[in-house]
């Protein structure tokens, strides 16, 4: 999909978000901030989440969104991680259309800096079923939502995640 900031009215919903920004720090330390399920449900700000883990389902209770299932679907430290996760509704994540949105850290810059790029990919729009007015709503909010959480990543890498040390990749 094209890096639009805004999608005509007469143009249909596309089934992707891709956006990216720069970080001043390694792909470890981006990785530590992006591994954690649920870190971007917030609203421009990082807090912290109740999380528990079932299987391959985790539990995340944020104190003002709610609760949303999440599933790990890729985790290759220190590059890539993908979560499935209901965008934007509640209950079993079997019970519903869902999201997956991945983070990507790629190299950037010069090999003497730690420079990194995030991309996040957010896709299944089309899945949702919901009616076109209501996805164009999900798309758009979700739009201006990641250039919000993609600075909170940055924050958190390069100036560190209030209260936590950087954690190991593995796991």
């Amino acid at each position: 999909m094209a890096d639009e900031t805004t999608l005509p009215a007469d143009a249909p919903v596309p089934d992707e978000i891709e956006r990216s920004v720069l970080i001043d720090a390694s792909a470890e330390r981006v990785f530590a901030v992006v591994r954690e399920p649920g870190w971007f449900i917030n609203d421009g700000e990082y807090r912290e989440h109740t999380i528990t883990t079932d299987g391959t389902v985790t539990r995340v209770e944020d104190p003002v969104h709610g609760v949303f299932q999440i599933a790990i679907e890729a985790n290759e430290p220190p590059n890539r991680v993908r979560f499935r996760w209901l965008g934007g509704g509640l209950g079993e994540i079997s019970d519903a259309p869902n999201n997956t949105v991945e983070f990507i850290i790629d190299p950037a810059g010069a090999a003497s800096r730690n420079q990194v790029r995030l991309t996040v990919r957010e896709r299944g729009f089309a899945r949702l079923g919901l009616d076109e007015d209501v996805r164009r709503r999900n798309y758009l909010e979700n739009l201006e939502g990641w250039e919000q959480e993609l600075q909170v990543a940055k924050d958190l890498a390069e100036k560190g995640k209030p209260g936590a040390a950087e954690q190991p990749t593995g796991e």
